[in-house]
């Protein structure tokens, strides 16, 4: 029961009422600051030079850049937590057109590796976020400590949505 003057907000009423509404409210949250990150990364990669590039294309270019390594699709999609590795597919597609990665098969395995234009353009986003996101991260409020703490909260509850999907695809 909701106590006078407990305001509780959450983008679906009839999901928030008995126990466990609190969940619902997280819930909210985490539509919110996903909209609002994937609206950040595109806005960013736009002010980096390259307009056309979707919210996973920028995770994924990220995700092969990662300590210069060259990775396979399923170790993109898994680091990623996609499930749907054709969405992945498409992206890693894109990204060699724009000759923003490279690909070597072997075997039966591809395996992609950022090109040196990919390098640059995030070299140059990260220039961007440097400047419009970090320089005023700290008039949050919050510092590192916190948002080592917020981070590892949503590493557990990706954990636990993960283990209710299966419940669910089991019913």
């Amino acid at each position: 029961m909701q106590e006078p003057g407990e305001r509780r907000i959450v983008s679906s009423r009839h999901l928030a009422e008995g126990e466990g509404w609190e969940s619902s409210e997280v819930e909210y949250g985490m539509i919110i600051a996903f909209n609002g990150f994937s609206r950040w990364m595109g806005r960013c990669m736009t002010a980096a030079g390259m307009p056309e590039m979707s919210p996973l294309e920028i995770l994924v270019l990220h995700n092969t850049n990662h300590r210069d390594r060259e990775k396979r699709l399923t170790d993109i999609a898994f680091l990623l937590n996609i499930e749907d590795t054709h969405t992945v597919n498409y992206a890693l597609r894109k990204l060699l057109k724009l000759e923003l990665l490279t690909s070597e098969k072997r075997g039966k395995e591809v395996f992609y590796r950022t090109s040196e234009a990919g390098r640059a353009l995030c070299a140059e986003y990260r220039k961007i976020r440097e400047q419009c996101l970090l320089d005023v991260l700290p008039n949050t409020g919050l510092d590192g400590d916190d948002l080592r703490r917020i981070a590892s909260a949503l590493r557990a509850l990706s954990g636990v949505y993960d283990q209710a999907s299966r419940t669910a695809a089991s019913l």
